[in-house]
């Protein structure tokens, strides 16, 4: 397994939840990581990434409530996502590539394989 994500679950609105993904050192060292999620019939969207430097992108959806974070001597990453909505529920998914575009999927060459957030109002 490339990447293995967790730590999602059930919350009620307003509550917080963290996710992590624990990735190859091959596929994590120098990468972008990246977090995506993908509601019910709905196209899987951009959430957060962080560069091998720390620089930090979000979704204008996620700004101000999540904050992406890395562990280079861990080999992970972390969503917090705080002030969850119902309509944050999706599966989250993280990702690792080398290239990195604001908002698209394109550059990521690796993905795990999806833990589910579920947000009750």
């Amino acid at each position: 397994v490339q990447l293995q994500a967790s730590g999602g679950g059930s919350v009620q609105a307003g509550g917080s939840l963290r996710l992590s993904c624990a990735a190859n050192p091959r596929i994590f060292s120098r990468y972008t990581m990246g977090w995506f999620r993908q509601a019910p019939g709905k196209e899987r969207e951009f959430v957060a990434a962080i560069s091998w430097s720390g620089s930090t992108y979000y979704a204008d959806s996620v700004k101000g409530r999540f904050t992406i974070s890395r562990d280079n001597a861990k080999n992970t990453v972390y969503l917090q996502m705080s002030g969850l909505k119902p309509e944050d529920t999706a599966v989250y998914y993280c990702a690792s590539g080398p290239l990195f575009r604001y908002g698209s999927r394109e550059g990521f060459d690796y993905w795990g394989q999806g833990t589910q957030v579920t947000v009750s109002s």
